[in-house]
């Protein structure tokens, strides 16, 4: 990966965060402002929340207590099919199993839900329906919803980022943001670096706050936290086959296509430790956790017997940050904070990585102003 390269000190755009949202966003924007710079904090792109996630392709089926979150996955699912589709593994069955009694929707209601979402269900096979506990599982269905491999998806980003001419700086850490006697933004790298350009774009996800904070600008409401994703060898009869139950005793097994095993995931275990950037004192660093994994399994098996058969791997640990008003609906809209304390400054937080149309569409419809384009030099 591109390291150590030779920073020009203005540019058109300058892209704070190197995970899947920065990246398209600076491929939005190359053919409008062609001198664009990502600044990547870690080694390499897509290697944290971009990475340790279920790398699961929404099709809106996750989301039956939030329609509108629902419907926006649906309308870009086929589109992000279309154009990963090199990165992309469609070579099992996913089904939704609806828990019987303790879950927030009922299988008549998820259906509704479906119909009204315009996402399709169908009967599953037999084999792979007896595989759950009856007792605790009201239905199963086999829905249209496939996973990406993180690891191609890093090669195919970064192979498009090549070709567009983006200048890529990895192991750039973001000290501040501020506005410079120019009137284009000044970035400050830990390093003592500094970049400039009239917009700037801080696409740090978990660390959106800091920045700002560092920056004496305003923070955006936001909550965090450790997730646990645990990675294990699924036993035969779950060879091919995603399953997620819905929803209050949730969990998800599915493929991992960049590993060749399957996550784990539970709504009680993965958690592991949550906190508002406006509590009194905000987290600044984690210590990795104990994994859950064993409580996970032996929950998950009431539902799905044979998953007394799987063999634990290893588990990544991540950062998950979500806008705090979405804890009751589990929505994940994108966050679009245009002028964000300063002409320029573009705050984006994206939670799904198959919703990247929502903020390309949001970018299109903005008149850069083409007049800043040329800036002093820091």
């Amino acid at each position: 990966m591109r390291n150590g390269i030779t920073r020009r000190p203005e540019y058109d755009a300058v892209i704070i965060g190197g995970g899947f949202y920065g990246c398209s966003i600076a491929l939005a924007l190359a053919p409008r402002l062609p001198r664009i710079l990502i600044l990547e904090r870690e080694g390499d792109l897509l290697t944290r929340a971009s990475y340790g996630n279920q790398a699961r392709v929404h099709n809106g089926y996750h989301y039956p207590r939030s329609l509108l979150t629902a419907l926006s996955s649906a309308a870009n699912y086929p589109q992000f099919r279309s154009e990963f589709s090199d990165c992309i593994d469609e070579a099992f069955v996913h089904v939704y199993a609806i828990a019987r009694g303790s879950s927030k929707v009922t299988a008549y209601q998820f259906r509704k839900f479906c119909d009204r979402a315009g996402i399709p269900l169908r009967k599953p096979p037999a084999v792979v329906a007896r595989l759950f506990n009856p007792a605790r599982i009201e239905e199963v269905f086999a829905v249209e919803e496939c996973a990406f491999d993180a690891v191609k998806l890093r090669a195919h980003m970064d192979a498009k980022i090549r070709a567009a001419g983006i200048d890529l700086a990895c192991n750039s850490d973001v000290e501040q943001i501020s506005r410079n006697d120019s009137e284009a933004i000044r970035v400050a790298l830990r390093d003592g670096s500094r970049v400039s350009a009239p917009f700037v774009f801080n696409c740090a996800y978990s660390q959106i706050n800091q920045i700002l904070d560092r920056s004496a600008l305003p923070r955006l409401p936001l909550k965090h936290e450790v997730a646990e994703l645990a990675l294990i060898q699924v036993p035969s009869p779950l060879q091919g086959v995603g399953v997620t139950v819905m929803d209050g005793p949730f969990f998800s097994t599915i493929p991992f296509p960049a590993l060749q095993l399957h996550t784990l995931s539970h709504v009680t275990y993965t958690p592991h430790e949550s906190w508002s950037d406006f509590e009194e004192s905000p987290r600044r660093s984690i210590p990795t956790p104990v994994s859950k994994y064993k409580f996970m399994l032996k929950d998950c098996e009431r539902y799905l017997p044979c998953l007394r058969d799987a063999n634990y791997v290893k588990s990544l640990f991540e950062v998950k940050t979500v806008l705090l008003r979405n804890e009751v609906d589990d929505g994940r809209p994108i966050l679009y904070s245009r002028d964000h304390g300063l002409p320029g400054l573009f705050v984006i937080l994206g939670a799904k990585l198959d919703n990247i149309r929502d903020i390309v569409r949001e970018l299109s419809a903005e008149q850069f102003n083409t007049r800043s384009l040329h800036v002093t030099s820091c």
